[in-house]
């Protein structure tokens, strides 16, 4: 019975440093197009009601790819047999990647116009075993609650500056605090809106600070205003850029996030 456990141990270590080898693969080499997760209800919204101008997405995000690999009507493989599975996600992202062909895409027709034209892309051949598995792991990977995190801490400066520049975002740092009504107000009317939480994630690694039991991070203190509700645009390198002190409605905040990106 040991042995069993070991063995079964030491096969899920291997398939999960396969599985981070592979997250490594898409954050280096595929996120500079493909974005990060992006919640469901604000996906059919973007593409079925808001024709892609909502999040203006050139490919698909990971957990789309994650989809259309895993369990959409194209999918590739049988889950039944996950070792063939593996073999065939593997050589189909060999045979896409190196010849892009839209009549062999498993993407969703219907969201097909609204992207760029794929690029050619070679990779070796271990990386696409890796990547592979990582398709294959996503879903029930615990990286994944790490990818949909809404917010955080000011505490985390290294994690924040890493995940800006492995992204390649701004940071958008909210100073708030639990007294403050029209924080309260924005965080109902805006910020808890999933368009908004989208065009967040999309774009910005996003940092909420409570000003009555944190400092601002970056040496934002300096520039701070002393106003709640505040939101400061900092580069991915952790340098300041702009603030904009005071409630927003949902047009004005949107108009914001849009402005920072140009």
């Amino acid at each position: 019975m040991i042995k069993i456990l070991i063995v079964s141990l030491l096969l899920f270590l291997n398939l999960y440093a396969d599985y981070k080898e592979g997250k490594e693969i898409f954050d280096n080499k595929c996120a500079t197009c493909h974005s990060g997760f992006i919640d469901l209800n604000s996906l059919k919204e973007n593409f079925f009601a808001k024709n892609n101008k909502l999040l203006n997405l050139k490919a698909p995000t990971v957990n789309m790819l994650a989809y259309a690999i895993m369990d959409s009507p194209k999918k590739i493989g049988d889950a039944t047999d996950p070792e063939m599975q593996e073999i065939e996600i593997e050589k189909y992202l060999k045979t896409y990647l190196e010849n892009p062909d839209i009549f062999n895409t498993i993407c969703d027709e219907h969201i097909l116009s609204f992207y760029d034209k794929k690029q050619k892309m070679k990779l070796e051949d271990e990386e696409y075993n890796n990547l592979a598995i990582f398709f294959m792991e996503y879903k029930n990977n615990l990286e994944m609650k790490e990818e949909i995190k809404d917010e955080f801490s000011s505490k985390d400066e290294e994690k924040i500056l890493k995940k800006a520049k492995d992204e390649n975002k701004q940071i958008i740092v909210y100073a708030t605090a639990k007294s403050c009504y029209f924080c309260k107000k924005m965080d109902k009317e805006v910020l808890g809106l999933e368009e908004i939480k989208a065009l967040i994630k999309k774009d910005y690694v996003y940092v909420k600070n409570d000003m009555d039991e944190n400092a601002l991070p970056f040496d934002l203190q300096k520039v701070y205003k002393k106003i709640t509700p505040t939101f400061f645009i900092v580069s991915k390198d952790g340098v300041y850029i702009k603030q904009y002190p005071g409630s927003w409605t949902k047009s004005d905040f949107i108009e914001i996030l849009k402005e920072n990106l140009k």
